[in-house]
């Protein structure tokens, strides 16, 4: 929200009065951003990581499923016995490694990303009808919540994800379906507690007891009134669930009921290398520094837009 600032003018023989506009709160933090260069550069390794998943095809000197026979478990390229055409070698099947972790992003970065959705639409839902509409209904959602919250989510997606596994919906995009829905039905649980808290502290602002004094509905308070100030601390946190989901994906896949193969993942790669790697260890390694590149980019993302949102900040 922008602040006019009203200040006269030094010429003494006028009455004008210049007003000038402060920049809003999206802005300061868009300027305090900027300034954190490891934020911006986690920002452009994130970029460049969507954009790979997305150009895959093209970028991927062979397909992820491409066999070669004459260069079975051949080693990096600057190793003895290797070769510039596989930069990274390849596996115990002879398909490239460096095309397979390309490949591979895909699934990583979706599954960091879609579950988002269903974070902020179920989450977000329950957390806003919660803390603005109290009473019984608050209690009753809260107790909701409190029942996800106290359940060991890890094990129950495994099991779900196990139960599922051989039906038509486990074999949907190689399991990422039942994944993609395992790991939104259990995560939203953090996102409505947040909101909720957030709406408790804003309903009760002056701005939004104007709004009810002239007579808005409830929905127009709640989406233009109290939605927008609560967006900060969730964009916070968004950032922060989406290495969680993206490590639970290489974790289910690593122990064999994640993504199915031959589909490439950083999951699944990982456990294909796990038992070559005395002998091959990019196999398991170079999965793994992708895996804790992004996370880490994600990670020090969060803290940047933490910083750049916080209203005690100078610019």
């Amino acid at each position: 929200m922008a602040i006019a600032k009203v200040s006269q003018t030094p010429d003494l023989f006028s009455d004008e009065v210049v007003v000038e506009e402060s920049p809003g709160a999206w802005t300061l933090a868009f300027r305090r951003l900027r300034k954190n260069k490891v934020a911006l550069a986690s920002l452009g390794i994130i970029g460049l990581l969507y954009l790979i998943a997305i150009f895959a095809p093209l970028l991927a000197p062979y397909g992820p499923t491409q066999v070669h026979f004459d260069a079975i478990t051949m080693p990096p390229a600057w190793a003895k016995g290797g070769s510039w055409k596989y930069l990274l070698g390849t596996d115990s099947l002879g398909r490239d490694i460096v095309s397979r972790l390309i490949y591979g992003s895909r699934v990583s970065m979706t599954i960091g990303l879609i579950p988002l959705v269903f974070y902020l639409l179920i989450g977000g839902t329950v957390g806003l009808i919660s803390g603005y509409a109290g009473g019984i209904v608050d209690t009753l959602l809260m107790r909701i919540v409190d029942v996800f919250y106290a359940l060991p989510d890890l094990l129950v997606i495994i099991t779900l994800v196990t139960f599922l596994r051989e039906t038509f919906v486990g074999n949907l995009l190689s399991g990422m379906v039942v994944l993609l829905g395992a790991l939104a039905l259990f995560n939203w649980v953090g996102t409505a507690r947040l909101i909720r808290g957030q709406v408790l502290s804003t309903k009760e602002l002056s701005f939004v007891e104007a709004a009810r004094a002239l007579g808005a509905p409830p929905r127009r308070i709640i989406l233009q009134h109290i939605l927008p100030h609560v967006l900060a601390p969730v964009i916070v946190q968004m950032a922060f669930l989406i290495p969680g989901a993206i490590i639970a994906e290489a974790v289910l896949s690593f122990i064999g009921i994640g993504i199915r193969p031959p589909t490439a993942s950083w999951g699944n790669m990982i456990q294909d290398g796990y038992g070559a790697l005395q002998t091959q260890p990019a196999m398991a390694l170079a999965p793994a520094a992708c895996i804790a590149v992004v996370t880490l980019a994600f990670t020090f993302l969060g803290d940047g837009l933490r910083d750049a949102m916080d209203t005690k900040m100078r610019t």
